[in-house]
């Protein structure tokens, strides 16, 4: 199976990127969120540094139709 991780465009509270990471790894996005963020406190805030890298490395779900309606195909 070849998966790629991707930002999501259905599951989005700042950009997408929990969201992509809990669809790749099929977790609950919540428990992605909670991770990142007692894993940002703990590294004194690397996990910013690495959300937003992200946000510039990882492209966008292609599977969107229209933004709009945020329909997959």
């Amino acid at each position: 199976m070849n998966k790629k991780l991707y930002r999501s465009t259905n599951d989005v509270k700042i950009s997408g990127v929990c969201g992509g990471v809990a669809e790749y790894f099929g977790m609950d996005a919540t428990i992605v969120r909670l991770l990142w963020v007692l894993g940002t406190l703990m590294n004194f805030f690397v996990g910013i540094v690495a959300y937003v890298a992200c946000v510039f490395i990882v492209p966008e779900d292609p599977g969107c139709i229209d933004v709009d309606f945020k329909e997959k195909k």
